[in-house]
């Protein structure tokens, strides 16, 4: 028997190919076995999925470093934990785009205190459509990844702490982006369903998100509260000055193609 993936011979008794390390399929696909490989993947409490989400929460620095270090068993690859997310967050628009589009509809009163305010007749973005950002969510999510791995190499690299290059702060960010993304997923669908305000539900995860990152940071770099506090707060004034310039130029091309009106 060879490994339908390699193509490497195999025992018959082996469950696993040591070559490509992926698993032996013997079965004839059947309801029963698509049944089980799903709870294997996505509802076993005990699959790399929900121990990785937890262990987000309980010891991320053990989840992340375990990546970048190759202990990558117990949890879930980066790269599927970040497609799982984003997974998420298109169900997430799809039901705001399809059965709830009055979530996405801004109180009137306060669109009327925003037009009064001074100096919005010379506003150039008074005018915009911010439906944008629901309709691109996904691509905002990807490009706010590389851009806050930036942000953590410069302020770590230069402060002293390169213990990781760039890539491995790439898996940082990629961890915490879609541990937010699937929180934020699953509370807007909840939100949703519920008939609560969607947008209350976006102004109260912005604080949890950012103490959140500092506790990652503490946790993956085992410094002090002072020294995780003030590089915290230098990686959000970096980034912040990165994300805007990058949406600008953005703004810019879309604008000068026609693909959006400011």
């Amino acid at each position: 028997m060879n490994c339908k993936n390699c193509n490497k011979a195999l025992n018959n008794t082996q469950k696993f190919c040591d070559e490509c390390g992926a698993k032996v399929i013997q079965n004839r696909l059947t309801p029963k076995v698509i049944a089980a490989q799903v709870n294997e993947q996505f509802i076993s409490i005990d699959n790399r999925f929900f121990r990785t989400f937890i262990d987000l929460f309980k010891k991320p620095g053990t989840v992340i470093d375990s990546y970048i270090t190759g202990t990558r068993k117990k949890y879930i690859d980066v790269l599927q934990y970040f497609a799982i997310s984003l997974t998420l967050a298109g169900i997430q628009v799809f039901l705001m785009t399809t059965f709830f589009k009055e979530a996405l509809v801004i109180d009137p009163e306060f669109m009327k205190t925003i037009e009064s305010m001074p100096g919005q007749d010379k506003n150039p973005m008074a005018d915009f459509d911010f439906s944008f950002f629901t309709k691109y969510q996904g691509l905002i999510y990807i490009i706010g990844v590389p851009l806050s791995a930036i942000s953590s190499w410069l302020v770590y690299f230069f402060l002293g702490n390169r213990r990781y290059n760039f890539t491995e702060h790439l898996v940082l960010n990629l961890y915490y982006s879609a541990q937010i993304i699937i929180i934020t997923a699953v509370l807007s669908i909840l939100f949703l369903v519920l008939g609560l305000n969607y947008l209350i539900l976006s102004s109260l995860i912005i604080l949890p998100a950012f103490f959140y990152l500092g506790y990652v940071l503490k946790d993956v770099f085992k410094e002090s509260h002072i020294e995780t506090f003030a590089k915290f707060l230098l990686m959000m004034i970096i980034y912040a000055v990165i994300y805007m310039a990058v949406w600008i130029i953005i703004f810019i091309i879309l604008a000068f193609t026609g693909t959006i009106n400011i």
